[in-house]
């Protein structure tokens, strides 16, 4: 099941989305002009390694980052592969448009960092001994999709449902794909807690767990009173 479209039209133009899905489109594209040593230092670099933020330990042949803890919103702009880019993106502009259009730009530009934040802290305290860089902008996505779900859970989303070898376009209720993706986060995350307090690599299950969490939340702070302006 994948969205594509959500039936819900916005008043103005989603000036920070459009601008958060061309920087994380451009440093992935200055990711693939790096050979495959660069590409991993960068990724350590630039990526959040629990166990650096938390112990401090670095991992042996990576030189350290100057501010570790800049790392977790460094690490919001970088991304693995095309798919990983493209599908966060895609949730991003789905969704991102009427969050932004509800709360204004500057708003809407701090509860996606503060989501990103707070997903990163959720992966950081299951695995804090990880030393794989967790990199991607789903954890502060996942905020935007809470948010979503709390404020427009009746809106009809238009969505790719796939049987076998066959597909069908089909327009859904936000609560119903939301909260589907959401269980599936948590079955995952449950499924794989193991691996995930090991420090093996992986999805960052329970940073999509953290950020949907915190969004669900902090809508109802950031919406609370109507704005003046549209910044």
């Amino acid at each position: 099941m994948i969205p594509y479209k959500d039936i819900n039209p916005t008043r103005r133009f989603p000036w920070v989305t459009v601008a958060l899905i061309a920087a994380n489109f451009l440093v992935f594209g200055y990711e693939l002009g790096l050979d495959d040593v660069a590409r991993r230092t960068f990724f350590y670099q630039f990526g959040a390694v629990p166990r650096l933020i938390v112990y401090s330990e670095p991992v042996r042949g990576i030189v350290p980052p100057i501010a570790p803890l800049w790392t977790i919103f460094t690490a919001m702009f970088i991304h693995g592969n095309p798919l990983h880019v493209g599908g966060n993106m895609l949730y991003l502009w789905i969704f991102g448009n009427n969050v932004e259009d509800l709360l204004g730009r500057v708003k809407f530009l701090f509860f996606y960092l503060i989501c990103g934040l707070a997903a990163a802290a959720a992966q950081i305290l299951i695995a804090p001994g990880s030393a794989a860089p967790m990199v991607g902008a789903s954890g502060a996505i996942a905020g935007v999709l809470g948010a979503y779900l709390v404020k427009y859970p009746f809106a009809r989303i238009r969505t790719l449902v796939f049987l076998f070898i066959f597909f069908t376009v089909v327009e859904l209720p936000a609560l119903v794909v939301l909260g589907l993706w959401f269980v599936l986060q948590l079955f995952q995350g449950a499924v794989s807690v193991g691996v995930q307090t090991a420090g093996s690599s992986g999805v960052a299950f329970f940073a999509h767990i953290g950020g949907f969490v915190t969004g669900m939340i902090l809508i109802g702070l950031f919406a609370g009173r109507p704005r003046r302006a549209n910044w």
